[in-house]
């Protein structure tokens, strides 16, 4: 029986990833520079900047050192505008509403920075939804390991079985998979071209189905050995 969920942020809640990704692309862009979407993508769902640094890139391409400081200054700023743009993602809502009707649990597990997702959770008026909320700040390893993942499921009382999580990247499918959880991929732009095939579901936008229907499907699913089901 399902009595929680736990939610992704970044592309899940809110297309920050979008954001993010959109402000290098303009650096890149006024440098003459093309950023390759599929190095970008490769690091959604993680601690981005502990794999590797764009600079890095950007200055290899361009062949000369940059004043890296106040480049990225400029592009955080960028990002934090693009950011606050973005509305909450559809369906999101409605599922947030649902599950307290449904007196379900309910969490954030992020690899993003604790201040970063509780400002936008605010901004967006979801924080009081949320039962706990953990963040690449309170494991040692974030996404693709299952800590926070595991974190969660401790601090919401609940069994792998109990609940299921919604992600948007292979990075997080894999975590909450290493969890032990139902994983239900809802894709958005960045990630619609990536492998999420070791989800149990994919789902094309929370909007396409009511939380009600959604976990029907999960509680009547076989397992993690049967076929990956669509809806």
């Amino acid at each position: 029986m399902i009595r929680g969920i736990i939610f992704d942020f970044d592309g899940l809640i809110v297309d920050t990833e979008w954001a993010v990704y959109q402000s290098w692309v303009e650096l890149f862009d006024s440098f003459g520079a093309k950023l390759p979407l599929d190095q970008w993508t490769s690091i959604i769902g993680i601690s981005a900047y502990e794999h590797f640094d764009p600079f890095d890139i950007l200055e290899q391409q361009i062949e000369q050192n940059l004043d890296r400081a106040s480049l990225s200054e400029q592009r955080h700023a960028r990002e934090m505008e693009l950011a606050r743009a973005q509305p909450i993602l559809p369906g999101v809502e409605d599922y947030l509403r649902e599950a307290k009707y449904q007196a379900l649990k309910l969490g954030v597990a992020s690899s993003s920075d604790r201040n970063w997702v509780r400002g936008h959770l605010t901004r967006l008026r979801l924080l009081n939804y949320f039962d706990v909320i953990f963040t690449s700040e309170d494991v040692e390893r974030a996404k693709p390991d299952p800590a926070l993942y595991h974190l969660a499921l401790q601090r919401l009382d609940l069994s792998p079985s109990e609940a299921f999580v919604l992600e948007d990247s292979p990075n997080g499918v894999t975590a909450a998979k290493a969890a032990g959880i139902f994983a239900i991929a809802v894709p958005n732009p960045l990630t619609a071209c990536l492998n999420l095939n070791h989800a149990d579901l994919i789902l094309s936008s929370l909007d396409e189905i009511s939380l009600t229907e959604l976990i029907r499907v999960v509680e009547n699913h076989p397992g993690a050995s049967s076929p990956q089901i669509r809806v």
